[in-house]
């Protein structure tokens, strides 16, 4: 099964355009021991795309997403989805 996911075309000097499906539900709940992201089929849609726009060639380090809690994401805490560059560590974030 091949499932096809446009993605907002990139253009130089202008900020990262994000696109949502409509309909869209996100959740997330954050414990000790875990982070649940939980959405419907248009919010997971959704994310993969928002992932793959940070992951464009061009895109520059740090280049985020900023997802509001109780407004792109049902939670008590904001998301952000933040594209690095090479070896990743968890020390390394803020």
């Amino acid at each position: 099964m091949d499932i096809v996911i446009e993605i907002p075309e990139r253009r130089i000097g202008e900020g990262m355009r994000f696109a949502w499906d409509g309909d869209f539900e996100i959740e997330m709940a954050v414990s000790e021991m875990d982070v649940v992201i939980k959405a419907n089929p248009a919010g997971l849609t959704s994310l993969a795309r928002h992932l793959l726009t940070l992951a464009q060639e061009g895109v520059s380090e740090g280049s985020h997403l900023h997802l509001t809690a109780d407004q792109e994401i049902e939670s008590n805490l904001d998301l952000v989805l933040e594209r690095g560059e090479g070896r990743l560590s968890a020390t390394g974030m803020q």
